[in-house]
Parts: structure tokens; C-alpha cells; sequence
């Protein structure tokens, strides 16, 4: 009986043992398999299948897939025809690729992972050029439209830092100028005056940037050079400063306007007759429209040197023109806040002046008028001269008008 026992669990071990061998080898065949499959499916899909799905995870495939639609935009914008360029950014190609090596060599902007420098300055003077919503700019670029202010603020703040680079340095009128309506003004270094440009303010704000028409304005000092281009400029002031109180602020502050001794601005009446700012004179004809066809030839020589005079400062009334002209964002108001507005309101003046820099041609001065000048000009250094420091009506600049005004008579009067 023992021995009939041992026989019996000897076949149950072994029976046992077969049964788990052939269970192993079972699932050996069906790993087997198994490995068969998956290395089949990896064949088909692909290793750039299987990096979209990790894209998918996190979000970045329909970034990507977008791309081509991006380049192609900005080709259509900067590569295709300088007409294009000219009329969706206010420059042509060679001038707005110029304009983003700058921003890079000298800002530090760089190419982003999704958006390049090119595409950041592109979406800026969209904003600029058409006073563009940042979703709508985000909807032409296929951009957010978080993507877009963010830019927008990066492009303003460098630029910004440029003011050194584009404005321009005044030069005297010499005994040598061959323009017509600046050889009788030696010494002058341009034209002044005070312009409104529309802005958004909070409601308690509002009365103090109320300007005499009714109007919610930021007043802006600018001054600029007989050939359109800005030599300063001082925004930021509430439209119911009146202009002879900026012009105070600006000669005395120590970083502002510098008029060297001797040297004087084209300004209108409502200045004060002053060393270093030349007025017409008071209930004598002035204006353009008065002296225009048909009308009466001057005839003293207070009406000749007022003639010869706004000829000359009308320079800074076409300079505005032009200016918002070529800025829609100017013709009004936009919905930054008021500090971001007068950047804003900056970055147009100097960015006026790189465009009057670089391009031959000024296709917004040439709807304005006919004429055109774009000679260069040449830089002095006057840092070491004496320089203004108020604005008080003077004896002496009085004589100087009177006997400017009597020289022009006489030559007049000697033909």
C-alpha cells in the first residue's frame, strides 16, 4: 500500500509539472506574438506619427501646423513687392528688414520658438500704421491675441530705447543754403510748434486733457528740421496745457530743448517773441491762405517778412501732416493705457524719422504734396555751447526781427 502511495503523488508531481511547462510555453508563444504585433504597428505609424502624439499631449501640433500659414503671411507682407510693404507696414522691404537687424543688434530682440523678430515688428506696425485691435492683428498673423499685446509692448519698449538713433540732430541754416525759403533765416535751426493727438483717459481724468475744442487730447511739443525729420519731441502733456507753458517746461528742464546762443526756432504767435524763438508779427497778415492767389503783394516789410516767414514754419505743419498720415493710430484714441498711448505716440515720431532716413522717396509726403526733399543733412556738435535757459520776451530779439524784416524789404524793393 505505501508503495501504490508513492507511485500516486510521484504521477500527480509529474502531471502537475506538465501542466505548468505547458502553460509557460503557452504564454512564451503569446509574448512572442504580442512582440510580433507591436513592432508591426511601430513599422507602419512611423517615428514622426509618434512625436505628433506627444505634441498632441501637450498642445503644440496645431502650433505647428500653423507655421506654414504664418510664413506665407509674412512673405505676402515683407518679401513679395515693396507696394505691399508700403501699404500694410509704412515701409518698403529693404527699409523693414533694416529696421529689424537694429532691433537685433542693438535692442536684443530675438527669434522666439513659434515667432520670429520679423513677424514681432510686422505685427507692431500693423498696430501703428492701421490703429489694428490686437485680435484682429492676431486674427490676420494666426496669433493670439495675448501673442500680439505681448509683441506689441516687447517691438515699443525697445524702440524706445532708439531715440539717440533716430532723432535727428539740428544744423544751423548757413550762408551756403540754396532753399529759397530758408536763406533768409541764417542761424535758424528749424521749426516749433504744439500738435493734439487724440487719447483714452480715465473718466476722472478726462477735464484736465479737455483741450479748447472740446476734445480729450495729449498736447505734443515737436520740433523738426527744414527737411520733415523731428529733432524733439515732448508728449505726454494734457490738452489743456497751453503750448507757451510746455515750451517753458521743455527749455528749462536739463535733459530738454537745447537752443544754442545765437541760434533760433520758426514759431508761431502764440509764443512769445524771444532770444532763440523768431515770431511773426502780431494783426499782420501771416497764414498761406492769405497770400495765395489773387490776394495783395506784401506791402511793408512786416507782411513780407511775415510772408517769408510762414513759408519757412510751415515745414512743421506738413511734418504733422505727413506724420499722421502715415500713423492711423494718431487719428484716434486707442484703448492702452495713457502711458502705453504716449510711447506709443513716440515710437510714430521716431519712427517717421528712420523712414524720412531711409527711404529715397517719402510715399506719404508724396499724396501730401508734390514737393520733396530729402537731401541729407549734416550733423554739428553744439554739446559745448551755451544754450537757453528761458523763454522771456526780449528787446533785443525784437530788434533782430525788425531788422531782419527791413533787409528783406530792401532787397525786395532794390529788383
Amino acid at each position: 500500500m505505501a508503495n501504490e502511495d508513492d507511485i500516486t503523488k510521484g504521477e500527480r508531481r509529474r502531471h502537475e509539472l506538465t501542466t505548468v511547462l505547458i502553460l509557460l510555453e503557452e504564454i512564451l508563444l503569446n509574448h512572442q506574438i504580442n512582440m510580433l504585433l507591436i513592432s508591426f504597428i511601430i513599422t507602419l505609424i512611423g517615428p514622426e506619427t509618434r512625436k505628433r502624439k506627444r505634441l498632441d499631449r501637450v498642445g503644440i501640433s496645431p502650433v505647428l501646423d500653423t507655421i506654414p500659414a504664418h510664413v506665407k503671411h509674412l512673405d505676402r507682407l515683407v518679401r513679395v513687392s515693396d507696394r505691399a510693404c508700403v501699404d500694410n507696414l509704412r515701409m518698403d522691404r529693404n527699409t523693414f528688414g533694416r529696421l529689424c537687424r537694429i532691433l537685433r543688434d542693438r535692442v536684443g530682440l530675438i527669434d522666439q520658438k513659434f515667432v520670429t523678430v520679423e513677424e514681432q515688428v510686422a505685427m507692431f506696425l500693423c498696430v501703428l500704421s492701421h490703429h489694428t485691435k490686437a485680435r484682429i492683428v492676431g486674427f490676420k498673423f494666426m496669433r493670439s491675441s495675448q501673442t500680439v499685446s505681448k509683441y506689441i509692448h516687447t517691438v515699443l519698449r525697445g524702440l524706445l530705447t532708439l531715440h539717440n538713433l533716430f532723432l535727428v540732430k539740428p544744423t544751423p541754416i548757413d550762408e551756403a543754403c540754396s532753399d529759397r525759403r530758408w536763406n533768409w533765416f541764417q542761424g535758424c535751426l528749424g521749426a516749433l510748434d504744439g500738435t493734439y493727438i487724440n487719447v483714452r483717459v480715465p473718466v476722472a481724468d478726462a477735464p484736465r486733457y479737455r483741450n479748447r475744442k472740446g476734445q480729450i487730447t495729449t498736447n505734443t511739443l515737436a520740433v523738426c528740421d527744414p527737411h520733415l525729420r523731428f529733432t524733439y519731441i515732448l508728449p505726454g502733456w494734457e490738452g489743456s496745457a497751453g503750448d507757451s507753458r510746455i515750451l517753458r517746461d521743455a527749455v528749462s528742464s536739463p535733459l530738454g530743448l537745447k537752443v544754442p546762443k545765437g541760434c533760433y526756432y520758426l514759431c508761431d504767435n502764440v509764443y512769445a517773441n524771444a532770444e532763440g524763438f523768431v515770431t511773426p508779427y502780431k494783426g499782420v497778415r501771416y497764414h498761406l491762405k492769405e497770400w495765395g492767389p489773387g490776394r495783395q503783394a506784401p506791402q511793408t516789410p512786416e507782411e513780407l517778412f511775415n510772408l517769408r516767414h510762414t513759408k519757412a514754419r510751415n515745414v512743421i505743419e506738413r511734418s504733422f501732416a505727413v506724420l499722421k498720415m502715415r500713423w492711423g493710430i494718431l487719428r484716434s484714441a486707442s484703448f492702452y493705457p495713457i502711458e502705453v498711448q504716449t510711447g506709443l505716440i513716440i515710437a510714430c515720431f521716431l519712427l517717421h524719422n528712420y523712414i524720412r532716413g531711409e527711404m529715397a522717396v517719402d510715399p506719404i509726403e508724396a499724396e501730401l504734396s508734390n514737393e520733396a526733399n530729402d537731401e541729407e543733412e549734416n550733423e554739428t556738435d553744439s554739446a559745448n555751447s551755451e544754450h537757453i535757459s528761458s523763454v522771456e520776451p526780449s528787446t533785443a530779439w525784437t530788434k533782430k526781427r525788425d531788422d531782419l524784416a527791413r533787409a528783406m524789404w530792401a532787397e525786395r524793393t532794390a529788383l
